[in-house]
């Protein structure tokens, strides 16, 4: 049962990278890779105040936290699971831009994507028609680029759910 669920974990990353032989979406997928590094949420961490006032210090500040929380709960899983990325370990999966670490579960990008965009829709709802497309575009990224299996991505967004849940719930 591993077995097929690893094949089918490869092949659909495999299906996905193909679309990094277009040079347009290499490069779209790559820009939205690394605003979603953290560029995009530290930004909005600081506009939130901005436009809506000493308030949403609170929700940056919850951001902030859930951040933290998921750098430290990704590296110390990555560091036991020590999950080779798809394109160290299938030659037909093309490398669409730089990795920032060797190992690919889970996929710290997805999770802090997940975890933040929950913080800010719980706050501002009217903004999940910006962060929700642009979280799912992170998440795919992490597949198309070639650095992350599907199952990555998968484990991030639920560890990014679970943590979000906890800091909102104090």
């Amino acid at each position: 049962m591993a077995e097929l669920f690893s094949t089918l974990d490869i092949a659909a990353c495999r299906a996905c990278n193909r679309a990094c032989r277009k040079s347009a979406v290499k490069r779209f997928f790559a820009v939205i890779s690394r605003l979603g590094d953290g560029v995009f949420w530290y930004i909005l961490m600081l506009v939130l105040p901005l436009c809506y006032g000493a308030s949403a210090l609170t929700v940056s500040g919850r951001m902030a936290l859930v951040g933290l929380a998921g750098l430290l709960v990704y590296k110390l899983i990555k560091s036991g699971t020590e999950r080779l990325r798809p394109f160290m370990v299938d030659d037909q999966i093309q490398l669409g831009t730089t990795p920032l670490d060797k190992y690919s579960f889970p996929s710290g990008h997805t999770l802090h994507a997940t975890a933040f965009s929950i913080v800010v829709v719980y706050y501002f709802p009217i903004l999940a028609w910006v962060v929700s497309p642009f979280a799912f575009l992170v998440a795919m990224s992490r597949i198309v680029l070639g650095l992350h299996y599907p199952t990555d991505v998968l484990a991030g967004v639920i560890i990014g759910v679970i943590l979000a849940v906890v800091v909102l719930s104090f």
